[in-house]
């Protein structure tokens, strides 16, 4: 089978979605009876880009700024290349993994991660989300089949588009081989670049907006006693999104003694490496479609206090230690069970792995070909 694959999500920081592109991508292409061609949006290549463009974000928001219509712009030059490109390509399948596809003459797959643009629409930006506003119920339309990453989602892309569930197909994500227990000794030289210890600090992943919950977890490390909070500090690791009202709320005490750490946007190696060493992922988010940290963290030998919300218990099962998104005496008493008890430390480090093994993104790829053939009648 020709498959083209659309890759231009990668030209952007890498969050989940980019890194579900790249993982799937890889996988598809250890699948032999497969002819992946990939367009990232300015032309068609056979590698992957590995990297974000560099300036991607600060060109954007002044292209933005020039040109009021500049999405609707960039999807029409897109198209443009995409149909020279499919005339010498001539795949039998196309496959858009974010969002909606552009125009294509056969069989197309999309892949829908979530509808965060329906719970939370502040956080797009205006223009882009009357585009999904006018062309994604189109899209689910037209799509021949839609692969979605949880059932939770599937269900939700039921409820709300009225999209038939035989039209819908459950594929899991997996993790990134970078995920995987590590030893203290492996780990030395990125501990001691941030004065870290071994299994010694909180961790908090994701692009910063309130959707991901950080009031929670801020307030809750704030009750700990400060005994714990001067041994234990909170790592905060993602990119600035929608609204920071809740890093305003960090005591200036709290970041000047190196309890509370933000540390920005960090490069994949750094966060996998900070990620097992790390003696508890606090992931509280009120919606997601997966949770792809969760099963990185799972992967890892690390342990997960996470919100029981959307698509969360899916993925980690009884892996995890919950909490509701609004308790904040309920996410403290979390903090400190795991603490004091090395056999639960022990017991959710083991499960977590198990856990974890049963997603791949072998598996991922796999339900992703079988689609392709229901897609194109192979």
């Amino acid at each position: 089978m020709r498959i083209a694959l659309d890759v231009s999500i990668l030209h952007a920081p890498r969050t989940g979605i980019g890194e579900y592109a790249l993982q799937l991508g890889r996988a598809l292409q250890k699948v032999p009876e497969l002819e992946l061609s990939l367009f990232d949006g300015l032309r068609w290549r056979d590698d992957f880009p590995e990297a974000p463009r560099a300036g991607y974000g600060t060109l954007s928001q002044i292209v933005k700024a020039i040109l009021p219509n500049a999405y609707q712009i960039r999807r029409q030059l897109m198209q443009r290349r995409f149909d020279r490109g499919t005339k010498h390509v001539q795949p039998e399948v196309y496959h858009q993994p974010s969002l909606w596809p552009l125009r294509f003459d056969g069989p197309t797959v999309m892949t829908l991660h979530d509808l965060t643009h329906v719970h939370y629409p502040e956080t797009q930006p205006r223009d882009r989300l009357r585009a999904i506003e006018r062309h994604l119920p189109i899209a689910l339309q037209q799509a021949s089949r839609i692969l979605v990453d949880s059932q939770f989602i599937a269900d939700e892309i039921t409820h709300h588009y009225g999209v038939p569930h035989n039209k819908l197909q459950v594929a899991p994500l997996g993790f990134a081989p970078r995920f995987q227990p590590r030893s203290e000794e492996q780990l030395r030289m990125r501990l001691a670049t941030y004065q870290l210890q071994m299994h010694s600090y909180y961790l908090c992943l994701g692009t910063l907006e309130p959707r991901k919950n950080l009031d929670l977890v801020i307030a809750a490390y704030l009750t700990l006693p400060d005994r714990i909070r001067q041994r234990m500090p909170l790592l905060i690791v993602g990119g600035r999104g929608w609204r920071q009202e809740q890093l305003k709320r960090i005591p200036h005490s709290a970041q000047a003694q190196g309890q509370v750490r933000l540390l920005g946007y960090e490069d994949e190696n750094c966060v996998a490496e900070l990620l097992a060493g790390a003696h508890a992922l606090l992931f509280p988010s009120r919606y997601e479609g997966f949770g792809l940290p969760v099963l990185e963290a799972m992967a890892s030998g690390t342990p997960v206090i996470a919100s029981e919300c959307a698509a969360i218990p899916e993925v980690a099962g009884q892996a995890a230690l919950y909490v509701d998104p609004d308790d904040v005496d309920g996410c403290r008493s979390q903090m400190l069970a795991l603490l004091d008890d090395d056999t639960l430390q022990a017991t959710l480090r083991e499960e977590g792995r198990q856990r974890a093994r049963q997603f791949s993104w072998e598996r991922c790829a796999q339900i992703t070909v079988d689609t392709y053939r229901t897609a194109g009648h192979f």
